[in-house]
């Protein structure tokens, strides 16, 4: 069995990790079972360089491999904002983060965005690996559905005619950023680790 530290803070972004993460041979933990609530300064300029950050940093203190993620938001009429600051946008969390948004694209025609995640496995032995997903999709004008996190009410799949927040767990966790970039990462796992 092989312990995986998921370096995150956020519960809903743990769980969702865990199940996308799930396999016989792997146990995944998160900061939390450790008891660590560290904030790691996420001074990267790409979602790349903060996920390698946190990566790192919990790695190298807990002795573990480690997963971290950095994903967000990116909407084309505004020049590609809320980018890496998704999470922080508001500075008063995902509501208002939604309010600032949706003030934001009031007067936008183009409601074109993507969800980006880059994920990254540091090892004990200094090497890591990265993995991207991207998923495109458009803003509402008002927030629909109460599933999921962050932007997930306001972010709308045409394929799908629902937001994140309306999409049945299971869906999304095929679908998403976030899971494309894991599922080449499941995919890598193999040969990153050993099972054995």
């Amino acid at each position: 069995m092989v312990e995986i530290l998921l370096a995150s803070q956020n519960q809903k972004k743990c769980r969702e990790l865990k199940m996308m993460l799930e396999n016989e041979h792997l146990q995944i933990i998160s900061l939390k079972d450790l008891n660590d609530s560290d904030d790691v300064i996420e001074d990267g300029s790409s979602f790349f360089e903060n996920a390698l950050i946190k990566a790192k940093y919990f790695a190298k203190k807990h002795h573990k491999i480690t997963i971290a993620d950095d994903s967000g938001l990116e909407v084309y009429a505004l020049n590609n904002q809320p980018g890496i600051y998704s999470a922080r946008y508001s500075g008063q969390g995902d509501d208002a983060n939604n309010q600032k948004l949706l003030k934001a694209m009031e007067n936008e025609k183009d409601r074109r965005a993507r969800f980006v995640s880059s994920v990254v496995i540091y090892l004990p032995n200094d090497q890591y690996h990265h993995f991207q997903g991207i998923i495109e999709g458009e803003i509402l004008y008002e927030l629909k559905g109460h599933e999921g996190f962050g932007y997930d009410p306001l972010f709308y799949i045409k394929k799908y005619d629902q937001t994140f927040a309306e999409l049945d767990i299971h869906i999304k966790n095929q679908i998403s950023h976030r899971a494309k970039a894991l599922m080449q990462l499941k995919e890598a796992l193999y040969e990153i680790i050993d099972y054995k």
